[in-house]
């Protein structure tokens, strides 16, 4: 079994929302979970995990399966099961899992999610509180709406939200799955455009702080390169100018990095596009569509 994890811990500008002051509700009156920021775009939620905790889980929308620290493992009783490969940006470690009895947050819970065991440092390096990351094997369970500008996060399984939030339906793409695909998880791919380039899918990564493209055709343009160590492996990055990024009907700049080690690309994907990008996002796992503002 092999779960594709991109990690893209990298420094770049993208948008900052300031949380504002006054209560918001989710819509269609659903219950909200309060979010706290790491570094003011990835976002973090308080989860329990058979009936313990809270413990401090990252969301991340790019992550195919839900993981766990190993010191976690050990507090909250859980029992290893199975052995897995987790891998990203041309990186590919061995990692065990376990399967919990009951995964929940804001009330909303799913049975029996397998989790991937991992040592979490580069997440903990910024914020130590930080116990699990909560994959799409729990989102997808739900229509999830994440508000970056007031600070909330919405979890619904009723399609009460589905009614009031309005704006151009952008459909999600089925990505082709390989032969080493956990069978019950599909990647958030959407269809966006560089500025003279073909249509690109990317993936919709809650969990990354960096616009990532596999791929440039002109690097020659190039601004500036990036490097950092990742489980003793050194990785080179390239960031390019900022450029007109569309998906949909909508348009902005944004600046991309682009990674220079090997084999960093995922089948069927050309790159990560981080939700921090938006003020809020609303991802209908039912019925396969966004709706961004």
């Amino acid at each position: 079994m092999t779960i594709s994890r991109w990690y893209a811990s990298i420094s770049v500008a993208v948008a900052m929302f300031s949380v504002a002051q006054a209560e918001t509700r989710c819509p269609g009156n659903v219950a909200s979970l309060r979010l706290r920021f790491i570094e003011r775009t990835q976002i973090v939620v308080p989860v329990e995990i058979n009936h313990k905790g809270p413990y401090d889980f990252l969301v991340d929308t790019g992550a195919q399966v839900t993981t766990v620290d190993p010191a976690l493992v050990s507090e909250a009783g859980l029992k290893i099961v199975g052995a897995a490969g987790v891998s990203g940006f041309g990186i590919s470690t061995p990692a065990s899992y376990t399967q919990l009895d009951l995964l929940a947050a804001g009330g909303h819970s799913v049975e029996n999610p397998l989790a991937v065991v991992q040592n979490l440092e580069p997440i903990q390096r910024l914020d130590r509180q930080v116990r699990g990351i909560l994959g799409d094997n729990f989102l997808e369970h739900f229509d999830l709406l994440i508000d970056y500008a007031h600070g909330i996060l919405c979890l619904d399984e009723t399609k009460q939200m589905q009614a009031r939030v309005h704006g151009e339906h952008i459909p999600l793409v089925r990505a082709a799955r390989t032969e080493h695909d956990l069978p019950f998880t599909q990647p958030l791919l959407v269809h966006a455009q560089l500025a003279g380039t073909a249509e690109l899918r990317l993936r919709l990564d809650s969990g990354s702080n960096a616009p990532v493209v596999y791929t440039a055709r002109d690097m020659s343009r190039q601004r500036m390169l990036l490097e950092r160590v990742v489980a003793g492996q050194k990785q080179s990055f390239a960031v390019l100018p900022p450029q007109e990024l569309r998906l949909g009907h909508s348009s902005q700049q944004v600046s991309f990095v682009v990674p220079l080690n090997r084999e960093t690309s995922a089948a069927g994907e050309d790159g990560v596009l981080p939700t921090a990008l938006f003020q809020r996002i609303y991802i209908s796992y039912s019925d396969q569509y966004i709706v961004i503002e």
